[in-house]
């Protein structure tokens, strides 16, 4: 079948940018995933410690959120495809010194702090950087919300193979290997971005000091009140929500009484529901009317959370982890595909490091949060609590939800949507 009879919810692979990108990121996001998993296995298998997994999970988070909003400005001043280049290196070699670490049985926790916090850095400029890239890949900006839709579903995809594999590595040869892997599929989207054929865009020049462009993108975000609502549920729901994902091993472990396999299982459960919410984002036509997805999909999460936290059976788990991984991705790319449909081209990078602020800001400390609560209460109780903030968070947004047509503005329409 041909390109041009690619069906709909396929169109952004239409661009050749984009599909270059597609098969190399999937590739390599199935290795991200392996190690995601394996570090917190490593980490619950070497302390059997809740608050600890928290302690890495904020190590990993807190670095990006204290320095998204000047990668933002940086980004809009550098070639991002250069950019992305090296921020995939540096991924690399980073998966590669934990596998050094881990197989010669050196490994200890600082290091593991050390390294997360290194992952960090990378990721305060490459969350920006490749989310504001993609318009540079889609040439047909009514494609862009179709690619960001695909995006998702191939992290989601990484998301459900990742975690599988890695159980069953894990169980076979230890951790290490996992980030062996991991560390040599970087070179697929690697090679996918020196392949790519980007026309240079002239960077424009600014006189504005860095604080300046800074205080422009805050005073935008805060401003333009879609924009502003958006972010404040999805930090709540990044802050509350997301942290469950770190407590998995204590669930898979003493709740569910099983090992490696059993939390390969849970995380792929949840990895499927949310490569489900992407293809269903992926067949829509236009990103109007995804605002009204949001509290839906909150409260989803908030329900499947407390329900989760009251089981003690596998099968039951399994069903709510679909659930509730379905309701975090739908909020977290409906909100990430609604942004980028609002900003203005010159702000973009800047606003997306907003977005990525709210969730690397919020979910470190949720993490935090979680594992000190469960150190303190258990891993059901917090799970039930967190679950319980993600509905409230949705009812508030649905009194306050905008109630403009989410489409890309036209100059003169942006002065509309703000309010001061």
């Amino acid at each position: 079948m041909s390109l041009a009879s690619v069906s709909h919810s396929w169109r952004a692979l239409r661009h050749r940018n984009f599909r270059l990108f597609f098969f190399g990121q999937g590739i390599s996001v199935i290795g991200t995933w392996m190690t995601r998993m394996a570090t917190s296995w490593l980490v619950y298998r070497l302390t059997h410690s809740a608050l600890l997994l928290g302690v890495i999970g904020f190590a990993g988070q807190i670095v990006p959120f204290v320095l998204s909003p000047f990668a933002g400005v940086w980004v809009e001043r550098l070639d991002r495809r250069r950019l992305l280049v090296w921020t995939q290196v540096a991924a690399a070699l980073q998966s590669l010194a934990l596998a050094a670490l881990t197989l010669s049985s050196r490994i200890n926790l600082w290091e593991i702090v050390a390294l997360s916090a290194f992952q960090g850095l990378i990721n305060a400029f490459d969350t920006p950087g490749r989310h504001s890239f993609m318009v540079q890949m889609v040439d047909d900006r009514e494609d862009l919300a179709n690619a960001i839709a695909l995006n998702s579903s191939i992290v989601n995809g990484g998301r459900l193979l990742g975690p599988a594999i890695a159980g069953l590595v894990i169980a076979a040869v230890g951790e290490g290997w996992c980030f062996l892997i991991d560390g040599v599929s970087y070179l697929a989207v690697i090679a996918s971005l020196l392949m790519m054929r980007i026309s240079l865009r002239s960077i424009p020049g600014s006189r504005a000091s860095m604080w300046e462009q800074m205080r422009e993108g805050w005073d935008y975000v805060s401003t333009t009140v879609p924009i502003r609502r958006v972010l404040v549920l999805f930090a709540m729901v990044s802050l509350m929500g997301y942290p469950y994902t770190v407590l998995m091993p204590v669930f898979a472990s003493q709740i569910l009484h099983g090992g490696a396999h059993t939390f390969g299982w849970l995380i792929g459960a949840s990895g499927t529901g949310a490569l489900v919410s992407s293809i269903s984002l992926a067949t829509r036509r236009s990103a109007d009317g995804l605002i009204k997805m949001l509290p839906i999909a909150s409260g989803l999460l908030g329900a499947a959370l407390v329900l989760f936290g009251l089981s003690h059976l596998l099968a039951v788990s399994l069903v709510l982890m679909l659930f509730a991984g379905f309701g975090l991705m739908q909020t977290a790319a409906a909100s990430n595909t609604i942004i980028q449909s609002l900003v203005t081209e010159d702000k973009r990078a800047r606003v997306i490091s907003y977005y990525a602020m709210a969730f690397y800001g919020a979910v470190p400390f949720g993490s935090l949060l979680a594992g000190a609560m469960a150190h303190r209460i258990g891993a059901p109780h917090t799970v039930e609590l967190t679950g319980v903030a993600c509905i409230a968070g949705a009812c508030w947004f649905l009194l306050r939800m905008p109630t403009e047509h989410i489409t890309q503005p036209a100059s003169t329409d942006v002065e509309a949507l703000r309010t001061r």
